[in-house]
């Protein structure tokens, strides 16, 4: 029953080390794969040096390639929940219980990660595009998501099945309010993140914007054209 943290990599020699190394060392009760998304710096030799599990991909295919590898790896060895854990030191593992705990509690097929469950978003540009794309959210599936861009994701072993298989489902808002009107029950968890301590964001202002227009568009639009998938809950 132990959960996969799914850590895709990109260029993060800086971070990896300690990232992984911290797992390793405070909480040995949890697996992880480190999927190395063709980093041209020494994200890979750093990997070696260490003895990380890591999963080596030969060119960069993205987060969204990356993250579809790292489900594959989740279902080719039978995990039961697997979590989209970042490499550059934001997200704390300490709250990987928590989530787990109301995973199971309330038969929920993702938890989300939030920043602002009890907290409340500051106020900055970027988090005014939060904002759009949680109404994009609401007004299109009744749901309210409070943190719809967070990056720490806990998936259940329908969800890992469902994503290992789907190049188009990655881990992003659009494809979290497709799996709402697929039925897929998803719920949230207060937690804090922290700031990248070295390298930079690819997301800068102009980079923020057009995700938010690109999450906007798919969410209130292309996710129309889908085909629903059908969750059997009476089969667990």
């Amino acid at each position: 029953m132990k959960p996969l943290l799914i850590i895709p990599a990109y260029n993060e020699e800086e971070n990896i080390e300690r990232v992984v190394g911290s797992l390793i060392r405070d909480f040995p009760e949890y697996d992880y794969v480190v999927v190395n998304d063709g980093s041209t710096d020494n994200t890979a030799a750093v990997c070696e040096k260490n003895g990380f599990n890591y999963l080596p991909l030969p060119e960069n295919v993205g987060l969204a390639g990356a993250f579809k590898a790292g489900m594959k790896y989740a279902k080719k060895y039978g995990y039961d929940y697997a979590v989209q854990f970042d490499g550059d030191g934001q997200h704390n593992a300490a709250y990987v219980k928590d989530m787990l705990e109301k995973m199971q509690a309330e038969n929920l097929d993702i938890v989300i990660g939030s920043r602002f469950v009890t907290e409340k978003k500051p106020l900055s540009a970027r988090m005014m595009g939060n904002n759009v794309i949680e109404a994009a959210v609401l007004i299109t599936t009744g749901k309210k998501i409070k943190d719809t861009t967070s990056g720490m994701r806990l998936y259940n072993r329908r969800m890992i099945e469902l994503l290992s298989k789907h190049y188009d489902l990655g881990p992003e808002p659009d494809t979290l309010a497709y799996l709402i009107r697929s039925g897929a029950k998803i719920g949230e968890v207060q937690v804090e993140m922290s700031e990248r301590v070295a390298g930079k964001s690819y997301l800068n202002f102009t980079r923020s914007l057009e995700y938010m227009f690109r999450m906007c568009m798919s969410i209130v639009f292309i996710q129309w054209f889908r085909k629903k998938q059908k969750f059997d809950r009476e089969a667990e």
